[in-house]
C-alpha cells in the first residue's frame, strides 16, 4: 500500500479500550497500524479523544426532514449527512408506523441507498406498524395493525437485500412463529411499543427477538409481581436501546439498567431537527415543538428525541455513573455488533476503513470536533 501516512497521537478509543497515549497510522483512509515508529507528521490530539464513528440504530430524521416525509434515497443522503456532522458514520434510518405503500417505498429507498453506497446508510429500521395501540406513543394508532403473511414475506425478502434490517414489533402485533421466521431470515427483531407481560416477552426472546427498542419508553413497566417488558429485558440480558437524554429516562433508572444488564446501547431517536436550528416540524399532520432539548406533540407526548450520541455519552457518564470507555462502546462497537455491521463499523482496527470522530471534552460534555471517513 502506498501513499502519505497520517498519524494521530493521544487518547484513542478503539471500540473496546480507551488508550490514554497511543498512535494510529492511516494510509488512503485505511488504518494500517497502532505504532509511533514512522517519520510521518503527527496530529497531536491535545486532550481530544479519537473514537470510531458513532453507530446509531434509531434515526428518524435530520437535516430538516424525517424519513416518513419522503422515503427516498435523496432523503436518506440528507439525513446521513446531517448525522455525520454529529459524529455518526453508520446509521439505520428509521421509518415509524405508516401506510403499507410508504413502508414499501422506504424499503426500496434503503436498498437503493445501500446499493449506491450512500455514506452512512447501514441498512433500515422499521419501527412499526405491528405494535400495540395501547402503547403507541407518537405513532398514529389508526395505522397500527397485525402482521400478515404478505408483510412477513416482504420483510424476509428485504432482509436478503440489506446489510441490516431491524424491525421493532410488539407481541400484540406478531406471533411467536413470525418472530422465529424473521430471525431465521437474518432480521434483527426488537420488541417495543408493547403492553405485554414478562412471561410473554420471555417467549418472544426465546423465539429470536434480540432485545427491546428504547428501554422503559412505550412499554409495560416492572413491578414486584408483574415484571413487564422492562423486567423481562433486564432479566434476560438482551440488547436494550436507551435514549439517554435525561428526559425519556431518569438518570436513576439508567443506573439500574446499567447495573442489571451489560447489553445497554445508546440510540438518538433523532427527528428532523437534528443538525439544524429548527424549533418545530410536522410528524404527518401533527405539529412537534422543540424546546429545552425536548420534542413534544402539542398534547405533551414525547415525539422522538432532540439528542445526538455525543450528548448521550455525556449524560450517561455525568448522570448515570458509566465510565467513558463503557459509554463510548455503547455508541460504537455494541450497536455495530447487534446490527451485524461489517467493514470496521464501530471499531478502529488495522485493516479497517478509517471512520472516526474527534471528541473534545468540556464542562458541558463531549463535543464533536471533526468526523472522518
Amino acid at each position: 500500500m502506498s501513499g502519505p501516512v497520517e498519524t494521530f497521537r493521544g487518547a484513542i478509543f478503539d471500540g473496546e479500550v480507551l488508550h490514554e497515549d497511543r498512535s494510529i497510522n492511516i494510509i488512503n483512509r485505511k488504518i494500517i497500524s497502532f505504532s509511533a515508529e514512522n517519520d510521518a507528521p503527527v496530529v497531536n490530539l491535545q486532550g481530544d479523544i479519537l473514537a470510531p464513528g458513532f453507530v446509531d440504530l434509531q434515526v428518524n430524521g435530520g437535516g430538516g426532514v424525517n424519513f416518513n416525509d419522503d422515503p427516498s434515497p435523496e432523503t436518506l443522503r440528507r439525513i446521513a449527512e446531517a448525522h455525520r456532522g454529529l459524529g455518526a458514520t453508520s446509521i439505520l434510518p428509521t421509518l415509524i408506523t405508516d401506510r403499507p405503500e410508504v413502508t414499501s417505498r422506504a424499503i426500496d429507498a434503503a436498498i437503493a441507498a445501500c446499493r449506491d453506497r450512500v455514506p452512512g446508510i447501514a441498512g433500515l429500521h422499521l419501527e412499526g406498524p405491528h405494535l400495540s395501540r395501547a402503547r403507541c406513543g407518537a405513532h398514529p394508532p389508526d395505522l397500527i395493525r397485525p402482521m400478515d403473511d404478505a408483510d412477513l414475506a416482504d420483510l424476509c425478502a428485504a432482509a436478503a437485500r440489506l446489510p441490516c434490517l431491524l424491525v421493532t414489533v410488539a407481541p400484540e402485533g406478531v406471533s411467536v412463529a413470525q418472530v422465529s421466521a424473521m430471525a431465521r431470515a437474518g432480521i434483527v427483531v426488537m420488541l417495543g411499543h408493547s403492553d405485554c407481560d414478562g412471561a410473554r416477552a420471555a417467549r418472544y426472546f426465546a423465539a429470536g427477538a434480540q432485545g427491546v427498542t428504547h428501554l422503559f419508553n412505550a412499554m409495560s413497566q416492572m413491578t414486584a409481581r408483574a415484571p413487564g417488558l422492562v423486567g423481562a429485558a433486564l432479566s434476560a440480558g438482551v440488547w436494550c436501546g436507551l435514549i439517554a437524554d435525561g428526559v425519556h429516562v431518569a438518570p436513576m433508572a439508567m443506573r439500574v439498567a446499567l447495573a442489571a444488564n451489560p447489553r445497554i446501547l445508546l440510540v438518538s431517536d433523532a427527528m428532523a431537527v437534528a443538525g439544524t436550528t429548527l424549533t418545530e416540524f410536522h410528524l404527518g399532520d401533527r405539529r412537534v415543538l422543540r424546546k429545552n432539548n425536548e420534542l413534544r406533540l402539542e398534547d405533551g407526548t414525547l415525539a422522538g428525541a432532540d439528542l445526538d450520541l455525543a450528548r448521550a455519552v455525556s449524560v450517561l457518564t455525568s448522570e448515570a455513573g458509566d465510565t467513558l470507555a463503557g459509554a463510548l462502546a455503547r455508541v460504537t462497537s455494541m450497536p455495530a455488533r447487534l446490527a451485524g455491521l461489517e467493514g470496521g463499523a464501530g471499531f478502529l482496527r488495522p485493516g479497517d476503513p478509517f471512520r472516526a470522530v474527534r471528541l473534545r471534552p468540556g464542562p458541558e460534555g463531549l463535543r464533536v470536533v471533526e468526523t472522518y471517513g
